[in-house]
């Protein structure tokens, strides 16, 4: 074969091998923008996890070419990230005073709407070997507490909650986000914690519940709102109002939170 016919084969097989690969990469990806697809992101309460993946789900089923990817973490993390510069649409804090945060800096867009209350409660290991009753049971010597720390939404609950029924705590950890706090209980490196009614139910058998009456007098109202620096503000407000609709709110209620 003369040498021009020999490279011009070996070049036609070059260019059908790249365009075969070429082909088989161009359905890979949901992010791909030539598809259409969008991603929405949303930046959540680490409490909200359960509730807000299976809202999500639906609101994919709900929106072809749509796909929900979210940041769960302690609200007071989530607005410093936002501060920093973070990409997100949407951010849905576990109290008012995170989310007055992120308004204060005009991170946000328009007025965020609440959508859910929270309270705290007392988890234990199974069977409750410390035989805790209420609050005041947490300061006695050998009951290894732990708590969210200051600044986060169940750490400030925690503190409204203790001052309120005058029982000084002396936790042996401080967490960021309350999902932690449940962690150390399962895991046996704490013998009780503190966290909200949501995260007790959704742990089931793993820890026993303990009700105190004092958890009443504090109560966390969620906000949720837009991001001002939103990609797609039109989608942001729909995952919102996904929220806020019936269905939103009955996967709310079935995981215990309360109406806001």
């Amino acid at each position: 074969m003369p040498r021009r016919t020999r490279l011009t084969t070996a070049l036609a097989g070059s260019a059908a091998l790249a365009l075969a690969l070429s082909a088989c990469s161009g359905g890979q990806g949901s992010d791909s923008k030539d598809g259409g697809e969008k991603t929405l992101t949303v930046f959540a309460a680490a409490s909200l996890n359960s509730t807000f993946s299976q809202i999500g789900k639906q609101f994919e089923s709900d929106h072809d070419g749509v796909s929900v990817k979210f940041n769960f973490a302690g609200s007071s993390d989530l607005v410093g990230q936002l501060k920093e510069g973070a990409p997100a649409d949407v951010f849905a804090s576990a109290d008012e005073k995170n989310m007055k945060k992120a308004t204060d800096d005009s991170l946000m867009d328009g007025e965020p709407k609440a959508f859910a209350t929270n309270v705290l409660t007392i988890v234990t290991a199974p069977g409750n070997p410390k035989k805790i009753t209420g609050l005041e049971d947490l300061s006695k010597s050998g009951v290894q507490t732990v708590v969210c720390a200051d600044g986060v939404p169940c750490g400030n609950a925690a503190k409204q909650v203790t001052e309120k029924a005058k029982v000084t705590l002396k936790p042996v950890s401080e967490e960021s986000k309350v999902t932690d706090v449940l962690g150390k209980v399962e895991s046996g490196q704490a013998d009780a914690g503190l966290v909200y009614v949501t995260d007790a139910k959704s742990a089931g058998d793993k820890v026993e519940e303990v009700d105190f009456p004092e958890s009443k007098a504090v109560v966390n109202t969620y906000p949720i709102g837009v991001v001002k620096a939103a990609q797609d503000k039109d989608l942001a407000q729909q995952f919102e109002d996904a929220v806020m609709s019936e269905s939103g709110q009955q996967v709310l209620g079935e995981a215990g939170f309360g109406k806001p």
